[in-house]
């Protein structure tokens, strides 16, 4: 059964200790109990800091390892109201308001954690898009001079698909970064979020004909659906962010934005703390150095699109 807080003040009274917050991410890492990932046996005791002992072989873990909380200094209570925050927020947040809700002296440490929920966006093995799906690109960038369209230089591309629900409205989206809007650009993009089974709508651009889908051809006008989710991406990525997003970055970014959307209509905030707590403790722990690693001119690791 899912256990998860109603609302802040719910929260703030179940999480008020280290201790606290230790439990109840034990219960989301091993909800059917302990099992020592060296050996497989299921009895063990506690330690102090939060270590866990395996009874058989002797391994020590933390509860936290080899998730996004690995190695933090900060104190999991703060981490825990930063994520109701994230999560409870429906345009989202920046890093600036996250440093300015939660007080915190450093905007690096706020931009870190921010970049460490967005990779927690996106659930292990999640199912792809089924049913009709419309298909469509868009250029992610500020204003450039020289060729528009398709082929632009100095933007990036995205990929969308949305499930068309008909009279049930817009179901799940996925967005994704290709390299051109050639055939071999949106193939891969295609079989890593839509079933075998689905079919898919776009317009007449050749690089769609002889794929391994069910396919109807629409004109450029009748693919509204993707043309909003194209809309509503830019003018969150604009609004809440500014358009200060770098390129390197931009994916965990899509990755927020489908989340929130695939999410809009969800009246429990604390259901998706969960889900977002969930997804934190099975993605692999990135350093601040890491996501800074290959930014092009990077002082707060961030550049205009």
């Amino acid at each position: 059964m899912e256990d998860y807080p109603r609302n802040l003040s719910e929260l703030e009274k179940r999480v008020t200790t280290e201790e606290a917050c230790r439990e109840y991410l034990f219960k989301i890492r091993w909800p059917d109990g302990y099992r020592c990932s060296s050996c497989d046996t299921p009895n063990s005791w506690s330690m102090k800091g939060g270590l866990i002992r395996c009874a058989g072989c002797g391994y020590k873990c933390s509860i936290t390892s080899g998730t996004i909380f690995e190695g933090t200094r900060k104190p999991l209570v703060l981490w825990f109201r930063a994520i109701w925050w994230v999560a409870s927020q429906k345009n989202g947040v920046s890093a600036k308001g996250v440093q300015r809700v939660l007080e915190l002296g450093s905007y690096q440490t706020a931009w870190a954690w921010m970049h460490k929920l967005r990779r927690s966006m996106v659930r292990p093995g999640r199912d792809r898009l089924n049913g009709i799906i419309e298909v469509d690109e868009t250029y992610i960038g500020g204003e450039k001079s020289g060729k528009r369209g398709r082929g632009a230089e100095g933007k990036t591309l995205v990929a969308i698909a949305v499930e068309d629900k008909g009279n049930m409205g817009i179901g799940r989206i996925r967005l994704g970064i290709i390299p051109d809007a050639s055939s071999s650009g949106l193939i891969g993009f295609l079989k890593q979020c839509i079933e075998p089974d689905a079919i898919i709508h776009t317009d007449d651009w050749p690089a769609y004909k002889n794929m391994d889908y069910s396919h109807e051809v629409k004109s450029s006008m009748d693919l509204k659906i993707a043309h909003l989710v194209s809309s509503l991406l830019k003018r969150w990525l604009m609004g809440t962010h500014q358009g200060a997003v770098s390129h390197e970055h931009l994916a965990y970014y899509l990755d927020e934005f489908a989340f929130r959307f695939n999410r809009r209509k969800s009246s429990h905030r604390g259901k998706l703390f969960y889900r977002l707590l969930q997804n934190a403790m099975e993605i692999e722990p990135t350093s601040y150095r890491e996501m800074v690693k290959n930014v092009r001119g990077r002082k707060t690791s961030e550049r205009y699109i």
